[in-house]
Formats: C-alpha cells, sequence, structure tokens
C-alpha cells in the first residue's frame, strides 16, 4: 500500500494561524437524554486535534452521527458531542448547529489560534452520502487544509471522507489514520511470523469473504463465531437451528479444500435451544450439534485450542467474537481469546483487534489497553482485509 501523507509531513507554513479542516469519526452512542455513553471516538481523535492545536492551527471538525437520512434530525445533532469534547479537552471548543454556507465560513475564520469548532452533522446534508460535489466544494471552504482523521468512515466514499479532499489540499492524514494503516497494512504486508487471524462475529458473508482474502497471507485462520456454522454445513454436519448462509456453503467448501492445515474450526460448541434459555447451555462436539438446538459459541476446548496456537503466534489480528458475547455463559469463548492476546502482547507479540463488536468485547474484558492496537472501525477494517479500495484514503495525497 502506498505510504500516505500525515499531518507530521506538514510545513509550519501549511499549519500555523491555518484552518484545518479535520474529518474525525465522532460516530459515538447517546442515551435517552442525548448523554454520551462511550467517548472512546471522542479521545482516539485527541492526539491529532492537539498536534494540529500545538502548531498553531484552528481546528475546524467535521462529523456524521448516526443515519438521519440527509435531513437535520434532533437526536443525532452533534451538540452533545460537543459537550463532551470540551470536557476532554483543554482547549477552547464551539459548536456550531450549521454544516456549510456563509455562517459556517464566517465561524471559521473567527477562530482563533488553538481554537476549536465542530460543525453540525454531516449527514443532515443529502448530498454527503452521495459525495455531492456541490457540497465538496462548499466543505473545502472551511478550511485551507484538509485532515482525514476518521478511518471508520474511510471506505465511504462522502463529500466529507472522498470529495472535499479533491478541492482542498493538502489533503493529508491524522495521527489515528495514519495508526490505522501502520498496523492493518503492516500484518497484511510485512508480520512478525507466525501469523494468524481469528474470526468470528455473525456477519457471515463478510467474513466469509475476509477469511478468503486473509488464507493465502496468514500462517494459520481460526474459525468462530456464527460463521463456523456454515463451514460445518458445507463439511455435511449438521448444525441444527444455527445460523447459516446457504449461498456461501460453496465456497467454505472451497475455503476447507484449500485452507488444509491452515483453516481450524471448532472442535467443540456450546449449544442451547434459543438465546433466550442460557440455562440449558451445554458443549457438544461439532458433530453432536443436535437438531432442536444452535450454536452460541465456541466450546472450551476449541476456546483452549485457540489460546495455544495465540500464545505460538508473533502476529495476531482478530475480527469478530467467538459467540453471542453479549449473553452469558455465551461470552466465555470470546473472553477466552481476548484474554489469550492480552498474554500474548505481554510476551511481545503484535495485537490487533478488527473493531466493531470484537473492539466491544475487549473494552468490556477491560483488556483494551493490553493490545497493541484495536481498531476503531469495524467496516472500514473489514474492507481494508479484504483489500477493497478505501476512498477516503485513496483522497489523500502520497508520500514522496
Amino acid at each position: 500500500m502506498i505510504a500516505k501523507r500525515t499531518i507530521r509531513d506538514l510545513t509550519d507554513a501549511e499549519v500555523r494561524g491555518k484552518r484545518a479542516l479535520v474529518r474525525v469519526d465522532f460516530n459515538v452512542p447517546l442515551d435517552d437524554t442525548g448523554k454520551v455513553t462511550d467517548d472512546t471516538r471522542i479521545r482516539a481523535a485527541l492526539p491529532t486535534i492537539d498536534a494540529l492545536v500545538a502548531r498553531g492551527a484552528r481546528v475546524v471538525l467535521l462529523s456524521h452521527l448516526g443515519r438521519p437520512k440527509g435531513k437535520p434530525e434532533a437526536k443525532y445533532s452533534l451538540a452533545p458531542v460537543a459537550q463532551r469534547l470540551t470536557e476532554l479537552t483543554s482547549h477552547p471548543v464551539r459548536f456550531l448547529a450549521a454544516l456549510e454556507g456563509d455562517d459556517a465560513v464566517t465561524a471559521t475564520r473567527s477562530l482563533a489560534d488553538g481554537e476549536i469548532l465542530l460543525l453540525e452533522n454531516t449527514r443532515f446534508n443529502a448530498g454527503e452520502e452521495k459525495n455531492d460535489d456541490a457540497l465538496a466544494r462548499a466543505l473545502a471552504r472551511l478550511g485551507d487544509v484538509y485532515v482525514n482523521d476518521a478511518f471508520g468512515a474511510a471506505h465511504r466514499a462522502h463529500s466529507s471522507t472522498a470529495g472535499v479532499a479533491s478541492h482542498l489540499r493538502p489533503a493529508v492524514a491524522g495521527l489515528l489514520m495514519e495508526k490505522e494503516l501502520e498496523y492493518l497494512g503492516g500484518a497484511l504486508s510485512n508480520p512478525q511470523r507466525p501469523f494468524i487471524a481469528i474470526l468470528g462475529g455473525a456477519k457471515i458473508p463478510r467474513k466469509i469473504d475476509v477469511t478468503d482474502a486473509l488464507l493465502p497471507k496468514v500462517d494459520g485462520l481460526l474459525i468462530g463465531g456464527a460463521m463456523a456454522n456454515t463451514f460445518f454445513k458445507a463439511m455435511g454436519l449438521e448444525t441444527g437451528k444455527s445460523l447459516v448462509e446457504p449461498d456461501r456453503v460453496e465456497l467454505a467448501k472451497s475455503l476447507l479444500d484449500r485452507g488444509a492445515y491452515r483453516l481450524t474450526l471448532p472442535h467443540d460448541a456450546v449449544v442451547a435451544p434459543s438465546l433466550e434459555q442460557p440455562s440449558s447451555a451445554h458443549a457438544v462436539r461439532r458433530d453432536g450439534i443436535p437438531p432442536n438446538e444452535a450454536m452460541f459459541d465456541i466450546g472450551p476446548d476449541t476456546a483452549r485450542s485457540y489460546g495455544r496456537a495465540i500464545d505460538a503466534a508473533r502476529t495476531i489480528l482478530w475480527n469478530g467474537p467467538m459467540g453471542v458475547f453479549e449473553t452469558s455463559p455465551f461470552d466465555a469463548g470470546t473472553r477466552a481469546v481476548a484474554q489469550a492476546m492480552a498474554d500474548a502482547t505481554a510476551k511481545g507479540a503484535t495485537t490487533i483487534v478488527g473493531g466493531g463488536d470484537s473492539a466491544a468485547a475487549v473494552a468490556e474484558a477491560g483488556l483494551e489497553s493490553r493490545m497493541s492496537h484495536v481498531s476503531t472501525g469495524g467496516g472500514a477494517s473489514l474492507e481494508f482485509l479484504e483489500g477493497k479500495p478505501l476512498p477516503g484514503v485513496d483522497a489523500l495525497e502520497d508520500r514522496r
């Protein structure tokens, strides 16, 4: 992958006293009162904001929040996010309930050095998700330099992630974007070996496609979560009431043929009649799933086996929980993998958690700080691992 320019490459003349238009990913959860319940993504953007402020920039922030369908909706306003940002930084923070137009331009030009302005939700404009050029040009008026630090939205060709970069230069990556590309790109292009990947979760089509892309690159690929059932079906095993993706069974058969010793499936499974009956959970061999029950987690033997594989690896990439980690006891497999990853990090391995539910599971287990890197982008990390282009990254300037 071609290296992109970052804010580190900007000259003082390009930063000091200039308006840095920074696309961040502040798509955070809010409770019914509008309070931010998880500020991880806000905190992840602080190093870039702080670095720009330290160099005398006037920081203008763009972000989306939720899915307001191209028009203003009060529940998706970024005003509560601005309040939380104020609490997390010592820099002055202003919020403007507008995205573009003369008022927004005036607000950006009235900023003092070191001040931060957060503009309203980019998705309040219907042109955002269409990568509308008129909106991209309007956004470009809001800055003198463009910085994309929103890896979680980099797989979207939107006006604020891709379009604006064609009208505002320099266009560079922020520190979070740089870190994401460094860890994920490094794992794919030059990993310390043995290199293993662990894939799970319920988004079966996406994960099986990622399995297809990763298989030639890894020394071992461990499968868990609902996608394991599609492989079991491909093997002719009983899957009971488990979630199976019928149109991916043939691909699963092909992967089993090509994967040989590198592709490992669960040896056992934790099953139950339904998620609503956790007290009925019990472990069975993978060839013993009852017709009237479903797999909701990898079994204890598999958890121990996967733990040994993680312990022996030097680079471990994990995307997707091993079971329904929100419901005990179906969280045991996911917790076992998270702990094994943390232990491997302590021994010097590079451990990368690929965003989404696996990142949430690591945070819930209190092990986030014990990973080398936890990605902020679930969908973006999946598309990156598949080898798909990321429009928000491609639009940035290459490092010469």
